[in-house]
């Protein structure tokens, strides 16, 4: 008989040649239970998506109550729907008073998409920098914004008038001028291996946008909603983005995005052209009520408070001499080791030890470390001890 393996890889558009096939029928919480029955504890989050765990109740209850009443209604923007509502109150009573009006997506992709139509229709600008090694999405404009050329040299032409500046840079970034619609930066880059900015390099980057015009394009899609310890990262970097993209940890593990921005600039969408920018199911009812839940979980959990110590516990435990650095902020750590063979080898060995790892895109060396945010002191130390033991192994 035909196996689900044999089905998935027959049927199911695959990214790579090696997929982890994984066959999960079950997920609770921390944890992940395949079709032979062997328990995972998931370290990624399904990639800071599950960010307070498989199913949260709080979540599954929320999305019931809105299956009882309605789902599609119609394309975003033309009905008014008390979830798209009464997410958007909470998110933007959380956020700094020029963030105040969301545009809902399907997507951190879109989020990115989004916003950087945003900037080209309020600035009248096309010229748009982003960083080197980073990664905001696999769509051709966010894909536009990744400077390596093993992965975007297939699908040029690509989104003309991008340029890249160096991370960290501070000298760099009199290069934005008055001809930059935006600039576009994560907080933590995620995919280049959990790097921190520097705070003045961001401050910095902050004023020269300002100062040209440009709008500051921050990706949270990643760090957003806790995860490095503030709901967002560039809270502790006394900056404020003209538009925040996040994504991710938003719904519960729902397939939910948004850009945040000022109900002005975000007014330029419904003129010249009218649908300057639409989506059929984004701000989906079922999704918005899952958010708004998550929303609720995720302050209760006070990450402000809370992950910095969880933090702190994962880089006591994760010493042994094959470790080279362990990078990142909050709970988006990255591990670094000797080289890619040795990482992968290790992740391949915590993987079959039941504790779910992965790596980074643009830093193969580093391990991956994302949990759910209310993951217990007690499983940290479960987990560190299984990666060590795969390290000695």
């Amino acid at each position: 008989m035909i196996t689900n393996r044999q089905l998935f890889l027959q049927h199911i558009a695959q990214t790579s040649d090696a997929p982890m096939l994984l066959e999960i029928v079950k997920a609770e919480g921390l944890k992940m239970w395949d079709v032979n029955g062997k328990e995972y504890i998931d370290l990624i989050s399904g990639i800071s998506v599950s960010s307070i765990g498989h199913r949260h109740p709080q979540v599954v209850e929320a999305i019931k109550k809105q299956l009882d009443k309605y789902l599609h209604l119609m394309v975003y923007g033309e009905y008014v729907q008390s979830p798209q509502i009464e997410y958007a109150k909470a998110l933007t009573s959380l956020l700094p008073e020029n963030l105040n009006c969301c545009y809902f997506v399907n997507s951190g992709s879109e989020a990115i998409e989004g916003a950087l139509k945003l900037a080209k229709r309020v600035t009248g600008r096309s010229k748009i920098f982003a960083f080197k090694n980073a990664y905001h999405g696999s769509t051709h404009g966010a894909l536009s914004l990744m400077s390596d050329e093993y992965f975007t040299n297939a699908f040029r032409p690509l989104l003309p008038g991008i340029e890249f500046l160096e991370w960290n840079n501070i000298e760099g970034l009199n290069r934005i001028d008055a001809g930059t619609a935006c600039v576009v930066t994560e907080i933590v880059r995620g995919e280049a291996g959990a790097i921190i900015a520097d705070k003045n390099f961001l401050k910095t980057l902050s004023k020269q946008c300002s100062d040209t015009g440009a709008l500051l394009i921050c990706d949270e899609i990643q760090t957003g909603f806790g995860r490095t310890g503030p709901l967002f990262a560039f809270m502790d970097y006394e900056i404020v983005p003209d538009v925040l993209c996040i994504g991710k940890g938003m719904a519960g593990g729902m397939p939910m995005g948004a850009f945040v921005s000022s109900r002005e600039m975000m007014n330029e969408f419904s003129h010249d052209p009218v649908l300057g920018h639409i989506t059929t199911f984004g701000g989906h009812p079922v999704m918005c009520a899952a958010a708004l839940a998550t929303l609720g979980v995720i302050k209760s959990f006070n990450t402000a408070a809370t992950i910095p110590a969880k933090e702190k516990l994962f880089r006591n435990k994760l010493q042994h001499e094959k470790i080279k650095s362990i990078t990142g902020k909050g709970l988006l750590l990255a591990v670094e080791f000797e080289n890619i063979v040795t990482n992968k080898s290790i992740i391949k060995k915590c993987i079959d030890k039941g504790v779910i790892v992965d790596w980074f895109l643009f830093a193969e060396h580093k391990m991956r470390i994302a949990p759910p945010l209310n993951i217990t002191d007690e499983i940290i130390n479960y987990t560190c001890e299984k990666i060590l033991e795969a390290i000695e192994e």
